[in-house]
């Protein structure tokens, strides 16, 4: 057997094991101690195991073998070990959980706007069986209908402020929309009630526009998507409102800095699945994230 391992002559290792069905707790001691600590490189260990209840079974030798670090593998290491103490000495304010607001009518389109043709249903579009391939000209209205719901979004943006309602930011962002002569994506799909997603604090993804009033504090998100000649156009991006603290600027700078790598990765050819390895990869890399986990329980 191999075990990746890491730890000084001095240490021991305790493993839990299943022998025929039977489970076991396992101590492994290093053959001569040192008070030097280095990793085991195919050092020899003393094995011992006892079986649940009387059982013992005979002491053997086990080779444990060690993956030295990359020097970057080794730097990011150290740095986040550095960050995770220097968060755990550091004192945030738990933000009040979110409570639903009143969600208002859905906003009328003009009817001379070309809509999507999910709308006039509350079911969801099949996805497309056939590949699809885009000639210049649907490339062409492809970019335009993402210029828009980037412009649009950055406007969404600068609305953000403590005390405004995500529904105002909705009406803004309809109203945006509707005048470039497009449509607002989110609205009818599926029965979702608004023309933009606002995700606040703890909400993950595709929140309802309503009547709460954004905190100091707050990050939110905000998910942008327009119908434009035929082609939508989609994007999002997390915003801070007031004053945040610390570890939420971190959540929000590594993540987005994890979205850059990963679009690094789209080419002519590249699989979705290399796109999410190389953001597992940088989050991995980019931040621990346990120190998150108790701040949003």
């Amino acid at each position: 057997m191999v075990f990746p391992a890491s730890f000084s002559h001095s240490a021991s290792l305790q493993l839990s094991a299943s022998f025929h069905g039977e489970r076991t707790t396992s101590t492994l001691l290093p053959s001569s101690t040192s008070s030097n600590s280095c990793p085991f490189v195919g050092s020899q260990l003393a094995f011992s195991a006892s079986l649940r209840g009387s059982k013992t079974m005979s002491p053997s030798r086990l080779v444990v073998y060690s993956r030295r670090l990359s020097g970057l593998e080794e730097a990011m290491k150290m740095r986040r070990e550095r960050e995770q103490r220097e968060r755990s000495n550091t004192k945030f304010t738990r933000p009040l959980p979110l409570r639903r607001g009143r969600v208002s009518p859905r906003l009328p389109v003009p009817d001379d706007i070309p809509k999507p043709p999910y709308v006039s249903t509350k079911e969801l579009p099949e996805l497309a069986s056939e590949h699809q391939f885009h000639d210049a000209e649907g490339i062409e209205k492809m970019r335009a209908a993402c210029e828009l719901a980037a412009r649009v979004l950055q406007s969404a943006g600068e609305l953000v402020k403590p005390s405004i309602t995500t529904n105002e930011i909705d009406k803004a962002v309809h109203q945006m929309i509707i005048d470039a002569g497009a449509y607002p994506s989110p609205l009818g799909y599926g029965g979702f009630p608004k023309s933009v997603c606002t995700s606040v604090n703890e909400c993950m993804c595709h929140g309802i526009p309503d009547s709460r009033q954004l905190q100091d504090g707050d990050i939110i998100n905000i998910d942008v998507t327009v119908y434009l000649n035929g082609y939508h156009g989609d994007t999002s991006k997390t915003f801070l409102c007031g004053n945040v603290n610390d570890i939420l600027k971190r959540l929000v700078k590594v993540t987005e800095e994890c979205m850059e790598k990963g679009i690094a990765v789209c080419k002519d050819g590249a699989s979705f699945k290399k796109i999410g390895k190389r953001i597992r990869y940088s989050v991995t890399l980019l931040c621990d994230w346990f120190p998150f986990g108790p701040y949003f329980r």
